[in-house]
């Protein structure tokens, strides 16, 4: 399974992935340098090849891996260094992700890196996991971007500063990102198993860190852990995307061969070992206790099990899908199916080098019983140890972990950073003998490792229980990985697609056009990609202000509902259906609209068309899977609901747009979303899917490998006899001038706060003013680390783990509003306020230099030029030009103006759009018990 759907199960159980697998997004300053370049470049030597990708190691031990990819118009620059929490010893816990955020701070020959991203229109980010730590950029597939990226990685491998006064900035900024998580009790609770788990070995410790360690680590000693690892004979290179290999093979000989290997002696401290820690047996099952405001509660197991190389994790992979999966998952049917909790999850941690855990987790209202949960749970699991698995249920998993591989192998910018996870753990060709071991996994491989891990002595859940006869497991040893894949050579290459320069000129140029019989509109992109891919988005419209007045959730929940089964298909078996396809559909939308966004290949297109045109048109309404759905929303909004980000949020938003109860565009609180899920019903859903679904008002685009002639006559065979039963219209967003406020509620025992500034502003995205105005913002909190208020808030202050600014404006009404946001640690709240107005009144009174426009304009237009690269994004922007009549025309021009902007333009947009006296500002936090220090005198 991928590594981005582990997190995306984490993050619907509540768990912020920041914490459990610290990432973060940061930039520069700068610094001096440290050892001398070697005189001349070394000429690397080819190790291996499989499936299109190739293997090189330098003299100085560096390891590059090189995945060209022809058919994507950006590439990928991803360095792992082999160190992670687990390297960390006493005193030293949260210093790997701590010295990823001073990385970023700068180097010898790259002193401003935020404005270096900006410049180059740079995806970028950083994460720390327990065995390694990574840096990507991608950037639009240029050979000066190319050879900006590899010289940036180069260059901060070595001449990094890791300075005292960037420490004593950024620790904060750390402690902000891990009180952020301790806002979330999931997070709490799996952050405690784990450290219950692990007696001895550094998988019991979370990533982030203690705030102890952070907060006192001396430089001297994180600029030790930055030199002994942060070396080329611990890293791994990969380059993924449109590039040449052979001149970015010279490039990297001439970048990177110039480093010399590290001499490595027991004098200078700096030998590198490989670990010895082994986590003794669990010889008794163990408890834990977290007692903290919530509003959900939460029962969580965790078992051992084996390294993510050992021959047993494909078997233990299949086992935790068939024991999570919804909705046929085993424990699905044990605590979802008898309606006792709302949520539950079941999946091994992404693969270890060394042996790991299965966390099984639910998510329970606090009027349910956990016992009872707690219960079914170990029942569920006992059966699952002592009992059979079916021949289906196996196939079933083998085939959502094949697919969610072979479709993340489609993905050379996903695949470039997947392959330094499992290089990480020994060898990157792990991942594909990985995928062979999955295809052979039996139900009787199952039922072993069930038995052999799923042990009572081997969990940790809430209580301690002595036991005269410990019945252990046994957990082997991490095998040798190098002698597993001796002579592996992997499966056949996929199929390339073509170099596609997604400039506004050649998509309007590629398009083509139709309209069926009823009104829906179709937007096509043909073009060869790779692996056959193609993306869709259909977009529904339905509805008008008046007929939508009073609906409560039902919309909501006819929409959600689309995907759980139709009048022909339980919701396994669509998918199932959709497994088998090779695709992956979601499916979601508003009051007055519903969207079916679809990946596939082009030997399936015209199968996943019908099957999605089943779930669109003939949705089933079970009332089984609405109780289910209902519940789920309910668990995770008690959840929420005392949560400083939700509150905040949800007073600011009623604050701009004023709206009666029952108006489509009226903002709910907590209650009454609990009392307008509580009341949907099937024969409501049925009602309103009858009464306004049809497709005269649709929209459906279509990017990729695909016959146009044959995707329009299968939408014509599907949709186009499909009629609205009412008529649409959009829902119009009228500005209304924003007074100032202010609004500071309490959410008690949270300790991270939340932020916000906000306005309406009276613009439209065709005005003369809107391309100044949009790259004002961009400038001002758009921007990422460069921009004025990420920063000053960030940066300088060192006060804020995210903040930003955006500016969303509509293309058919003369709406949008400006917010800006930030998340902090309570008692520095008024220290934030006063440091945001400041760079307000600064940027008002002082505007823009051209210099400083010039930093930032290449780097938008590149932005801009990226999202149109990646073809889910793209088929979103045809949706939204056709339905305002435009093409891609607008992009060019918008971009054309943007280029031309001059600074009056610019500062006479800030100032026209933005200001203080209509500010409304809404803040949320502890702030009783956490009250700012006081000043020493």
């Amino acid at each position: 399974m991928s590594f981005a759907r582990r997190l995306r199960w984490l993050g619907r159980a509540g768990i912020p992935t920041a914490v459990l697998f610290a990432s973060t997004q940061l930039d520069a300053q700068v610094q001096p340098r440290r050892t001398p370049a070697a005189p001349a470049a070394a000429k690397a030597t080819q190790i291996t090849s499989v499936e299109g990708i190739t293997e090189y190691s330098l003299p100085n031990g560096l390891r590059v891996l090189l995945f060209p990819d022809q058919s994507k118009p950006t590439v990928t620059v991803n360095i792992t260094y082999l160190v992670g929490s687990r390297h960390e010893g006493v005193g030293e816990t949260g210093m790997a992700h701590l010295l990823e955020h001073l990385v970023f701070k700068g180097s010898k020959g790259h002193p401003d890196m935020a404005a270096e991203f900006t410049k180059y229109g740079a995806r970028r980010n950083g994460s720390t996991w327990f065995e390694r730590t990574n840096y990507f950029e991608t950037v639009p597939a240029t050979d000066v971007n190319l050879a900006w990226a590899l010289d940036l990685e180069a260059d901060r491998m070595v001449n990094s500063f890791i300075a005292k006064k960037d420490l004593e900035s950024e620790f904060s900024v750390v402690r902000n990102e891990l009180e952020s998580g301790e806002n979330n009790p999931t997070s709490v609770l799996v952050e405690r198993a784990m450290r219950a788990a692990f007696r001895w070995h550094g998988y019991g410790r979370s990533t982030i860190g203690t705030r102890s360690d952070i907060e006192n680590v001396p430089i001297d000693r994180l600029q030790a852990f930055y030199r002994k690892y942060y070396q080329p004979d611990n890293a791994v290179l990969v380059v993924a995307g449109k590039f040449d290999p052979a001149k970015t093979l010279a490039l990297i000989e001439n970048k990177y061969g110039r480093i010399p290997r590290p001499k490595r002696t027991l004098a200078a401290g700096n030998l590198l070992y490989a670990n010895y820690t082994v986590e003794p047996t669990q010889d008794g099952e163990q408890l834990i206790t977290v007692r903290r405001v919530g509003d959900s509660q939460v029962l969580l197991s965790v078992f051992h099990t084996p390294a993510g190389t050992h021959p047993d994790f494909a078997a233990v992979e299949v086992l935790g899908d068939i024991l999570g999966n919804n909705p046929s998952g085993r424990l699905y049917k044990a605590v979802i199916d008898t309606k006792l909790a709302g949520v539950v999850v079941a999946q091994p941690y992404p693969p270890q080098r060394d042996p790991a855990v299965m966390l099984m987790l639910a998510i329970v209202r606090q009027e349910q019983s956990l016992d009872s949960v707690r219960t079914a749970i170990d029942n569920a699991i006992e059966t699952a140890r002592t009992g059979s698995f079916t021949a289906e249920e196996v196939n079933r998993a083998k085939t959502t972990l094949t697919t969610n591989i072979q479709l993340s192998l489609n993905n050379s910018e996903a695949i470039g950073r997947s392959l330094s996870e499992w290089a990480a753990m020994g060898d990157w060709r792990m991942l594909f003998l990985h995928r062979d071991r999955i295809a052979k996994v039996t139900p009787d491989d199952v039922q072993r490792v069930a038995a052999a891990y799923l042990k009572s002595s081997n969990r940790t859940t809430a209580l301690f229980i002595p036991t005269k006869t410990p019945d252990r497991a046994e957990i082997p040893a991490a095998p040798n990985v190098a002698a597993m894949l001796a002579g592996y050579k992997g499966g056949e290459v996929v199929q390339a697609g073509e170099a596609f320069d997604a400039t506004p000129k050649n998509i309007d140029a590629r398009t083509k056009r139709a309209t069926l019989p009823n009104g829906m509109h179709l937007t096509m992109v043909p073009k060869l990609t790779r692996g056959n891919r193609v993306n869709a988005q259909i977009l529904l419209r339905h509805g008008t202000e008046a007929s939508l007045t009073g609906k409560g959730q039902v919309p909501a929940f006819s929409n959600q509902m689309l995907s759980r089964g139709t009048t022909a298909l339980t919701r396994q078996q669509v998918q199932d259906s959709l497994a088998k396809l090779k695709a992956q559909v979601g499916i979601f939308g508003g009051d007055n609209s519903a969207i079916a966004s679809i990946e596939t290949t082009r030997p399936n297109l015209m199968a996943v068309l019908d099957l999605v045109a089943q779930q669109l048109r003939s949705p089933r309404f079970d009332p089984v899977e609405l109780e289910a759905l209902k519940k789920e929303n309910l668990a995770f909004l008690e959840q929420q609901k005392s949560q400083p980000q939700f509150v905040a949020s949800r007073a600011l938003q009623k604050k701009l747009m004023p709206k009666p109860k029952g108006h489509p565009l009226y903002t709910s609180n907590a209650d009454e979303l609990i009392a307008d899920i509580n009341a949907v019903t099937p024969e409501a859903l049925k009602a309103f899917h009858l009464g306004f679904y049809g497709a005269t008002y649709a929209d459906m685009a279509v990017v990729g490998d695909f016959d146009a002639a044959e995707v329009t006559a299968a939408a014509t065979r599907l949709f186009g006899d499909w009629k609205n039963p009412q008529p649409f219209a959009r829902l119009v967003r009228t500005y209304v001038r924003s007074d100032s406020s202010f609004e500071s509620i309490e959410t008690p025992d949270k300790a991270n706060a939340v932020f916000s500034a906000a306005q309406n502003v009276e613009l439209k995205d065709d005005d003369p003013d809107y391309p100044a105005a949009i790259f004002a913002n961009f400038m001002l909190g758009g921007s990422g680390m460069s921009s004025r208020i990420t920063a000053r808030l960030r940066q300088k202050e060192g006060i804020s783990y995210g903040a930003g600014a955006g500016l969303n404006v509509q293309q058919l009404d003369r709406y949008g509003t400006w917010t800006a946001n930030a998340i902090l640690a309570p008692q520095n709240v008024e220290r934030l306020q006063t440091a945001f107005r400041e760079e307000i009144d600064r940027a008002l009174k002082d505007g823009f230099t051209a210099a400083e426009i010039e930093q930032f304009r290449g780097g938008y237009l590149q932005a801009r030029s990226q999202g149109r690269a990646n073809d889910n994004e793209l088929v979103g922007i045809l949706v939204t030009r056709r339905f305002a009549g435009r093409t891609m025309t607008y992009d060019e021009d918008l971009e054309g103006k943007v280029g031309a902007l001059t600074p009056d333009q610019i500062n006479a947009a800030l100032r026209k759009y933005i200001d203080p006296k209509r500010m409304i500002i809404v803040r949320a936090g502890d702030f009783a018990k956490n009250p700012a220090p006081k000043a020493t005198p």
